[in-house]
């Protein structure tokens, strides 16, 4: 299936549409070893996926229908990527940093991790808002709700990443420029900013060339900051 189709399918059923996208981050994570960066962000990503799905199935989104379509559609952007990369052809420039310095032996674990959430939800996040707006004939206000909770949630990937793959303290007095690093990326300015881009990009959806315009403005940046994220410590 062509990415473009992909992104315009309209999750039906809430469990049936997550576990989909559920089974093709295992597909790709099965496939790379250990220290692939990409597949240390896959891991965080994953579990918070399934964290999300076990808050829809719980009844904890008042909008379980927004909730469902912003999570998936979400998440095809990241699975759209991994797809261009596997076909041999350039995922959006928020990407290319992880794919480029994904086995280079001077990047850690933690700027990995960190580069995977820069580029999904800088870059993203907003597109897929956009996205569940025009699946759902609804305006961001209407999704805001959905937003809240599934960035309520990205947290926990955070989290998951500080316990999973952050350098113990030896390590990081040792590494004052690793320490540095993560302090200088905020994971609420970052949710803040997708949210002022998607309604920007809505209120431009009527002027094709300047959304056009933004959104290429929009990856360039959002890669920037993923290539220095991913500067080699050796």
């Amino acid at each position: 299936m062509a990415q473009s189709e992909q992104l315009a399918v309209l999750p039906g059923d809430g469990p049936a549409a997550v576990d989909s996208v559920v089974r093709r981050m295992l597909a790709y994570g099965s496939a790379w070893p250990a220290g692939d960066g990409l597949a240390v962000f896959n891991r965080v990503y994953l579990a918070v996926t399934l964290e999300i799905g076990r808050h829809i199935d719980d009844g904890l989104f008042a909008d379980r229908r927004a909730a469902v379509t912003l999570d998936v559609l979400f998440a095809r952007r990241y699975l759209s990527a991994l797809d261009a990369a596997s076909e041999g052809l350039r995922p959006p420039a928020c990407w290319r940093p992880l794919f480029q310095y994904r086995r280079h032996p001077g990047v850690r674990p933690l700027q990995f991790a960190l580069a995977g959430i820069n580029a999904h939800i800088g870059h993203d996040l907003a597109l897929a808002v956009v996205d569940t707006c025009h699946a759902l004939g609804c305006e961001p206000a209407d999704l805001e709700g959905a937003f809240d909770r599934v960035g309520d949630v990205l947290v926990l990937l955070e989290e998951r990443i500080r316990e999973d793959v952050m350098p113990g303290p030896d390590l990081l007095q040792i590494a004052d420029p690793l320490t540095h690093l993560v302090g200088s990326w905020s994971l609420d300015r970052a949710r803040e900013g997708a949210w002022s881009a998607a309604r920007l990009l809505w209120g431009l959806r009527d002027l094709p060339d300047l959304a056009e315009e933004f959104v290429e403005r929009l990856d360039a940046g959002v890669g920037l900051v993923g290539r220095c994220l991913l500067t080699p410590w050796r």
